[in-house]
């Protein structure tokens, strides 16, 4: 169940009392989503989405919440965060942060055609090209992915489950850490990290709206493109990549914002670092010395950096 934080029609019409959305009908729980606590609301004004962070501090809903303006205003198509009547986005219930944004009409697609799938490969693009300049002093807020964050969080959930087998994991994904190359110079910004159809509305079979920064980050530049290799590509049913489906991402990909050549050649690095922070999120998975992104990580490895970077980019 995704609601966490329950909230009364007592509390809705307490809290949109410092809004100008109108008089208070009803609330929905939401249901998708597996962290943060979600309503859809509706008011005498119309309906908006009502969201409480549960795990998130009031610096990092700021950063998204710069993030969500900086996108509106330049017009990538993303729900746009509603200020209150102090003309603030960021409310406070029981010390978690909470916002309303705007409700946008459209479709979850759960069969997507290779067109919806075009589609979101361009948006993907888009993001991390208008997001060039972006600038948030709440970056620091957010867990930006690189190798020192994968490491601490990996090291955080050893110490918490401390067994032996725990100990063992941490160690080979630390292994694994030290063996990526990461060029300092490896260009980064801004992704949204979550880039997959549960996360995106059409609307007459066109790209209407990306939902869900809770996870956006700086981060690589090429992180949200190994996300999409890894979810069409190398889905959890799958043993192998698809190298044919994987350069038709990356092909479309650079259609829109195309990788330097140090990025062509660290993709591979990326894709490694990107299987390493889903390792953190199911610790728990699997014993250490038969796990499934361990699996994926020694198969890329039998691949080859350099057979990754021929496969994808070269005919």
């Amino acid at each position: 169940m995704a609601v966490k934080t329950v909230f009364t029609h007592s509390d809705f019409q307490n809290i949109l009392a410092r809004y100008d959305l109108g008089t208070f009908t009803q609330a929905e729980s939401v249901q998708q989503g597996t962290v943060q606590t979600n309503y859809f609301i509706t008011t005498s004004q119309g309906k908006f989405v009502f969201r409480c962070y549960e795990n998130r501090s009031r610096e990092s809903v700021l950063f998204e919440s710069d993030l969500l303006a900086y996108l509106i205003e330049r017009g990538y198509p993303c729900p746009a965060q509603i200020k209150n009547t102090q003309g603030t986005t960021i409310g406070t219930y029981q010390d978690k942060p909470y916002v309303f944004s705007e409700f946008l009409d459209g479709v979850l697609i759960k069969h997507p055609s290779l067109h919806h799938m075009q589609q979101l490969v361009q948006k993907a693009a888009e993001l991390q090209a208008v997001t060039r300049d972006f600038r948030s002093q709440y970056t620091p807020y957010r867990w930006n992915y690189g190798r020192d964050l994968c490491r601490r969080l990996a090291r955080k959930e050893a110490t918490k489950l401390n067994t032996k087998d725990a100990q063992e994991k941490f160690n080979w994904l630390d292994q694994e850490l030290t063996l990526l190359d990461l060029p300092a110079a490896l260009p980064k910004g801004i992704c949204h990290c979550d880039f997959h159809f549960s996360n995106v509305l059409f609307r007459g079979g066109k790209f209407a709206a990306l939902l869900d920064f809770d996870d956006a980050n700086y981060t690589f530049l090429q992180f949200d493109l190994v996300c999409l290799i890894g979810e069409w590509a190398w889905p959890y049913t799958s043993d192998r990549i698809d190298i044919t489906m994987a350069r038709a991402i990356v092909q479309e990909y650079i259609k829109h914002r195309p990788l330097t050549l140090s990025e062509q050649k660290h993709l591979y690095d990326v894709y490694k670092l990107s299987i390493l922070i889903d390792c953190i999120w199911f610790f728990r998975r699997g014993a250490a010395n038969d796990f499934y992104e361990k699996r994926k990580i020694n198969a890329l490895t039998r691949l080859g950096r350099e057979y990754f970077f021929e496969a994808l980019f070269h005919n």
